[in-house]
């Protein structure tokens, strides 16, 4: 491949992902002229057409995209490559992108970052917080904070933290106005407090466990939340019956601001864990930080 080919290469992976040349031309601090030439050349060099192109907007065709996608995969492998060549026998450095659920991120991650970047000073940790399910690999983050009960099965996870278990809760006025359910169903006749994940139209349904099996259960009620903390302060408020991690839920327990209700249907599952993907090359960086977590988690 020459020099030509991977600067078009380059150049075709950018405005793809910019979605426009002149967001592409700025990126690659180019002219929008230079950059449309530089694309016109090598489309008439290959014999194919790359992008599809209106006055509005530019999109790749097929051969584009799969010309793109397995540029990109290479260049990320070439890389690191690179980068872990120049680090070899050196202090590791660089950039780790971290995706994690907002609890994994408190639970995990919160006390960890700090000791982390001052043990490593010439990495650099990313973290995106959010609850809705991402394609690490897709979005490009070098590794993920989930439930283990949420993961796919073709990625390395590292388990960060004992099983957990989630538990119904309400105020001590509401079960005095409404009473207490004796049984999961028994929610159907209740006024709930609502969860939906992000990015689900679905509200989330409760999860039980009876005779050795789970077993779930539509809720509804006056409140719906897209953040489980929101649900319980909504519950202390007495608006109605909440379900979230028993760890999380504790301490207004003991403080008598929440009763737990429905203990014997409630199991524990696995808590969150730390996963990237299993065929990928990763630079020192990340390794550095997989194998100080892995610490952190056997402590």
């Amino acid at each position: 491949m020459t020099d030509r080919d991977y600067a078009d290469l380059r150049a075709l992976r950018c405005i793809i992902e910019q979605g426009s040349f002149v967001a592409a031309a700025r990126e690659l601090r180019l002219s929008r002229s230079a950059l449309s030439e530089a694309i016109r050349r090598f489309e008439a060099r290959l014999g194919i057409q790359l992008l599809n192109r209106t006055t509005r907007s530019v999109s790749p065709t097929s051969a584009g995209e799969r010309l793109a996608e397995r540029f990109g995969g290479a260049a990320a492998e070439i890389e690191a490559a690179l980068r872990e060549a120049i680090e070899a026998g050196g202090e590791a450095a660089g950039t780790v992108r971290v995706h994690a659920q907002r609890l994994g991120y408190e639970t995990v991650l919160r006390n960890f970052l700090p000791r982390f970047v001052d043990r490593h000073p010439r990495i650099s940790v990313e973290v995106e917080i959010g609850d809705a399910g991402i394609d690490i690999v897709s979005e490009r983050f070098d590794a993920g904070i989930r439930l283990g009960e949420l993961l796919d099965q073709d990625v390395i996870a590292i388990p960060l933290q004992p099983p957990i278990r989630q538990v119904a809760v309400a105020a001590p006025a509401y079960l005095e106005r409404h009473g207490e359910p004796r049984h999961p169903r028994e929610l159907r006749g209740h006024r709930c407090v609502c969860f939906r994940w992000p990015g689900h139209n679905m509200l989330y349904n409760w999860e039980f466990y009876e005779n050795d099996a789970w077993f779930s259960v539509p809720v509804s009620g006056p409140l719906t939340f897209n953040d489980q903390r929101a649900t319980i302060e909504a519950a202390m408020a007495g608006a109605g019956i909440a379900f979230w991690v028993e760890s999380e839920v504790q301490p207004h327990i003991d403080a008598g601001h929440l009763v737990p209700i429905l203990l014997s249907y409630t199991a524990s599952f696995p808590g969150f864990a730390l996963y990237y993907p299993r065929h990928r090359h990763r630079s020192p960086a990340v390794n550095a930080f997989i194998a100080a977590l892995r610490d952190e988690a056997r402590r």
